[in-house]
């Protein structure tokens, strides 16, 4: 079986969001759910943007739409574990925002995922991808250099 390999940019970290399994987060397994993951992941990733005063509703004048998401898991993570989702986002190429996450147990800081998400910025008057606002592209930038 091949596995997805996601290679992390460290240097393009902006957020780090600190979230705990829920008790709901947990399937039949006894550990965290891949439905969960993916809504953990959203919650760091919309915390991270709302920290740059850029909600996914409205980024100048674009709002965001998941184009796809990949996800690697590495181990296992159960309730009640403190956890650690570093979001990263490189500078934007072209009409898309490649959005890394990473999911660490915060006090071992042993990783549990790796994720990545293509986020489109549409355009309100023809509903296609729009190029990513020079604002969106400066915030970004300060983020990782800050």
């Amino acid at each position: 079986m091949e596995r997805v390999k996601l290679d992390f940019p460290a240097e393009a970290v902006i957020h780090r969001h600190p979230l705990t399994v829920r008790v709901t987060d947990m399937n039949y397994g006894r550990h965290l759910g891949h439905d969960a993951v993916v809504s953990l992941l959203h919650e760091a990733r919309i915390q991270a943007f709302a920290a740059l005063d850029l909600p996914e509703w409205d980024m100048h004048g674009h709002p965001s739409v998941v184009a796809d998401l990949a996800i690697q898991y590495h181990s296992e993570a159960r309730w009640p574990d403190a956890l650690l989702i570093e979001t990263a986002v490189p500078e934007p190429q072209g009409k898309a925002l490649i959005i890394y996450q990473r999911i660490y147990q915060a006090d071992s800081e042993q990783l549990v995922a790796t994720s990545r998400v293509n986020q489109l910025l549409i355009d309100l008057a023809t509903g296609r991808p729009a190029e990513v606002p020079t604002q969106v592209i400066q915030a970004l930038a300060n983020a990782r250099s800050g």
